[in-house]
């Protein structure tokens, strides 16, 4: 069955701008009779915390999401990555990196180069290059990307053609990347619908051409306007009152639901009030 899914690290409590994409991941899946999944992305063993799994878990079935069990994490997969890393590399679709952030910022800056792109420095080396680099330092592994732009569907924006950069699927000690995961997971999980922050928007074509290149069907993204705060920047914490700490669910429901125009205050009602097309397009300013 295809699904949809909300995916928040727990790295902290969900504040109001990730409880209104988790709501309209639910819609987006509900209204088009797809499942709905939740997948902890704790792939960032130094950031992620269990207790906040459980209270993020806690919020959205506060806030009345329900979910198609069971619930995934990423920490738990590395198998199904190692597996997918291993066919990209059979297929000649990866290559060893040994640049560090410092010498990528540097060859980035140089006439010519693409803006935030990987500039190919360890793309073509030698076996020979390859084994004196190898034995400074251990290789991240990168996707060998052999198209420079790919075209993704998007329910908000229509036909969007942007870059494809060649990606870190495995880092340099030995941890796979959130882009290949994502990615893994998406396809195993049948998630055909993908629905997130518009601030994610730049990386959706780079990984539907990583799931081409894996034989994985390609999601259609929607990507939901973000919250922002009063100066404009992205909602945080510091911004005051704006998670389940400091909120009822009945007032982040007042919130979330003036937000999209309509007086839901649980899933079901705006499942009967909103039809996920016409939700607005402009950013959520909290607090202006």
């Amino acid at each position: 069955m295809s699904a949809g899914r909300f995916a928040p690290s727990p790295s902290g409590d969900l504040h109001l701008g990730n409880l209104r994409t988790a709501i309209l991941a639910w819609l987006f899946a509900r209204s088009s009779g797809r499942a709905f999944l939740v997948r902890v992305e704790d792939l960032d063993r130094q950031r992620s915390r269990p207790e906040f799994e459980r209270t993020q878990l806690e919020d959205l079935a506060a806030m009345g999401l329900t979910w198609d069990p069971p619930v995934v994490r990423q920490s738990e997969r590395d198998d199904l990555y190692a597996a997918a890393l291993g066919r990209l590399t059979t297929a000649g679709l990866t290559f060893e990196c040994f640049c560090t952030r410092r010498e990528i910022a540097e060859a980035v800056r140089a006439p010519h180069a693409q803006p935030g792109h990987y500039p190919g420095t360890c793309r073509d080396l030698t076996p020979e290059q390859r084994d004196e680099r190898r034995a400074e330092r251990s290789p991240a592994i990168r996707l060998r990307a052999d198209a420079p732009t790919w075209t993704v569907r998007d329910e908000l924006h229509g036909e969007v053609a942007g870059p494809v950069d060649d990606l870190v699927l495995r880092r340099n000690d030995g941890a796979h990347a959130y882009n290949l995961a994502v990615v893994v997971d998406d396809g195993a999980q049948d998630v055909d619908q993908v629905v997130r922050g518009e601030d994610l928007f730049e990386a959706a074509p780079a990984q539907a051409y990583l799931a081409h290149a894996l034989g994985l069907p390609e999601p259609t993204y929607a990507h939901v306007p973000l919250a922002l705060n009063a100066e404009g920047r992205r909602l945080a914490k510091r911004d005051g009152a704006v998670t389940l700490r400091d909120l009822s669910p009945a007032a982040a429901w007042d919130l979330i639901g003036a937000s999209l125009g309509v007086a839901a205050r649980s899933p079901e009602e705006l499942l009967a009030e909103l039809d996920p097309a016409d939700i607005p397009r402009n950013p959520w300013v909290i607090g202006s």
